[in-house]
């Protein structure tokens, strides 16, 4: 079963994210959105959502980091009070993640006009995936310090098409659901409102700030006068 889910699984969820995204990019563009109305219609569903994006987006930052950089990720860690640091700053981070999608998750009951099934799913994987990863960061004492070591690994040799299923094999369950459930929310990206997140407006941040005049002076008469 072991070299299915980490040998095999991770693929086919890749594949079927890569069929997607040529589907629904190539003839369905203009369907690439979070289809989302009302998102700050109360100061809590505000919170809801800033706690969710920004608290998610540097957990995936800090879990890209390790992937990418473990040499870097291994001496930041060498030293006990950035460790502890580190695993705090993390632990803070997933909680904040899992409020704010909570509260996005009772927003979601006010609108059942707009939520399918599979917005339903696609929560409660999220909520799956956020409440192993603050499991994993309370009970696995400094988890980020061995990430590098199973983790990274694992999945360069997923790339190099070798496969280490050793290295997850004797993992504990609840790690396991989280690393596999991982793909099956890649692979469901292009299928769900997750897409929209590959077509933020993240040109605003570079785009030549507008001037908006509000009122513009009637123009002058022939004669001179207004």
């Amino acid at each position: 079963m072991d070299a299915f889910l980490f040998g095999v699984f991770p693929y086919v969820a890749v594949a079927v994210a890569a069929v997607g995204f040529f589907r629904r990019f190539r003839t369905m563009r203009f369907t690439v959105t979070s289809s989302s109305s009302q998102m700050l219609e109360s100061r809590l569903q505000y919170w809801g959502s800033v706690s969710w994006h920004y608290a998610i987006l540097l957990v995936l930052l800090a879990h890209l980091v390790a992937v990418f950089l473990p040499g870097m990720v291994t001496a930041a860690l060498s030293s006990p009070g950035r460790l502890l640091a580190i695993e705090v700053t993390g632990l803070a981070l997933g909680l904040t993640a899992l409020w704010g999608l909570l509260v996005l998750g009772i927003r979601r009951f006010t609108l059942r006009g707009e939520t399918t099934w599979l917005d339903w799913a696609v929560m409660a994987l999220l909520l799956l995936q956020v409440i192993t990863g603050v499991y994993t960061s309370v009970t696995a004492r400094w988890g980020y310090a061995w990430f590098p070591f199973v983790a990274t690994p694992w999945l360069g040799s997923l790339v190099r098409h070798a496969p280490r299923v050793d290295l997850m094999a004797n993992l504990p369950v609840v790690f396991k659901i989280h690393a596999l459930n991982a793909f099956v929310l890649i692979a469901l990206v292009p299928y769900t409102r997750l897409a929209h997140i590959f077509v933020a407006p993240i040109e605003y941040l570079w785009r030549i700030p507008q001037v908006v005049i509000w009122r513009r002076p009637r123009p002058a008469s022939p004669g001179g006068s207004r």
